[in-house]
């Protein structure tokens, strides 16, 4: 039997319900073919559960630092068990709603593995039914990439990918992080404050690479300054019964850990769900080749999200997805513009930025000003107690804002007016004369592009 929509979305993930919802919601008859729970990696094993840790995390820290406030509450202790829970309760609550959201706009929900046909019109479920769609939207995300190293294949027990760390039952002792990318910092963080000791080690010559330079300073020295262990250029040979093994500029060297997590990236989970005999164009690397409207080199057939070689956020997965079924509505959508896509990293302390860093900037042929604003200075954080951060302003000299970027607390939440600004395409003077209420952290964003205009008040 063959069922017929209007779209058929291969992959539950937040590129592809929001694909069907969006769909939905003009009028087209939609279906999802996901062979796990809807929702995906970044609600059921992804970054929902990890800010979810994180936030435990958190008020550790606070529970920690209360003295300081005048409130006496001795030392706190950890219960796993109980914050596992508490995670798997806010994932639950939100894949019910998701769930309930999808049938009340009438998205049909098939529970299968999917494959392409030929014709790149239908796809094969792995009970044997068929659902074909006028339009096909690919969404099959990513997985964890592994490290092809001697002891480093992933095992869920010594070598843990960000799937196991995320359902551990007990805190390790000694951990290894490699990779000091985003993922890498916020398990590195998380176990800081979890009582773990640990390294972490990343090949390139600083922690978070394609963050500007002087945040992932700011980020760097806060880690160390907390216990973290970090150790940069170094080329991991391998895992053995002692610990990681692993080279530098020094020589030979290895760390004695009880687990080692690898967080080098993801990779596309593209394989065995028939694109190639479909003709559709996958790279070498294995991400679906798409143009600005999410097209692919076949006609009707559109890919989102993770399994596209752009970034790897759910909310860029959403807006593409828009992308996608607007562009089979006919009707005139807006490509993505990644430059601008706000990145948020909820490591401690948080990281968050839009637009260009100061090299890019330089690189695409901008006369570069910038203002730095550190965060001791400013009242509200202060009188939270959190005073390690920064916040830089990248601009043009004709007065283009051009970037923004901070490290601090609730960093991800301050971006959104600077990414608001930079899509409107804002100039220093336009931010310069909004009024940002005193005293709030959001002030270090006004004060600090303010300050470009050469009258700056506490910049």
């Amino acid at each position: 039997m063959v069922d017929r929509f209007d779209l058929v979305v291969l992959g539950g993930g937040p590129g592809g319900y929001a694909a069907a919802l969006y769909g939905a919601s003009a009028g087209l008859r939609v279906a999802i073919v996901e062979e796990g729970a809807i929702g995906g990696t970044c609600l059921h094993r992804g970054c929902i559960p990890a800010k979810a840790l994180l936030q435990t995390a958190e008020v550790l820290r606070t529970v920690r630092g209360s003295a300081g406030f005048g409130v006496v509450a001795g030392e706190p202790a950890l219960d796993l068990s109980a914050a596992q829970s508490r995670k798997a309760d806010v994932v639950g609550r939100l894949a019910k709603g998701l769930t309930g959201l999808l049938d009340r706009r009438s998205v049909t929900v098939v529970p299968a593995r999917g494959r392409l046909t030929a014709d790149g019109r239908t796809i094969v479920c792995s009970e044997g039914d068929e659902v074909s769609g006028e339009n096909l939207v690919i969404a099959t995300g990513s997985a964890p990439r592994a490290l092809d190293r001697p002891g480093l294949a992933f095992d869920g027990d010594r070598v843990l990918s960000s799937d196991h760390l995320l359902v551990i039952d007990r805190v390790p002792e000694r951990v290894a992080v490699v990779g000091g990318g985003a993922i890498g910092c916020e398990f590195a963080s998380l176990l800081t404050d979890f009582g773990s000791r640990v390294v972490l080690v990343e090949a390139t010559d600083r922690i978070l690479p394609g963050v500007d330079a002087q945040v992932a300073q700011t980020v760097s020295r806060t880690f160390t300054r907390r216990g973290v262990t970090i150790v940069t250029g170094a080329t991991v040979t391998e895992a053995n019964g002692a610990g990681l093994a692993y080279e530098t500029t020094k020589g030979a060297e290895q760390v004695e850990v009880d687990r080692i997590i690898v967080a080098v990236g993801r990779r596309p989970r593209s394989d065995g769900i028939g694109l190639e005999p479909a003709g559709v164009a996958v790279s070498p690397s294995g991400h679906v080749t798409v143009d600005p409207w999410m097209r692919t080199s076949v006609a009707g057939v559109y890919a989102v999200g993770d399994v596209v070689a752009t970034p790897q956020l759910a909310h860029v997965a959403f807006a593409e997805a828009i992308t996608a079924v607007r562009t089979i509505l006919g009707e005139e959508p807006v490509p993505v513009d990644y430059d601008r896509v706000p990145w948020g990293i909820y490591c401690h302390p948080e990281v968050a930025f839009c637009g260009l860093t100061e090299d890019a900037a330089r690189e695409r042929g901008h006369d570069v000003v910038t203002s730095v604003h550190r965060w001791g200075g400013n009242s509200r954080a202060l009188i939270v107690g959190e005073t390690d951060g920064v916040a830089k302003i990248v601009a043009d000299r004709s007065g283009a804002l051009l970037g923004v970027h901070l490290a601090g607390p609730w960093a991800t939440e301050l971006i959104a007016e600077a990414q608001l600004a930079l899509n409107w395409d804002a100039t220093v003077s336009d931010v310069g004369a909004q009024i940002h209420a005193h005293p709030t952290l959001s002030e270090l964003f006004g004060e600090s592009v303010l300050a470009l205009t050469g009258r700056s008040l506490h910049a």
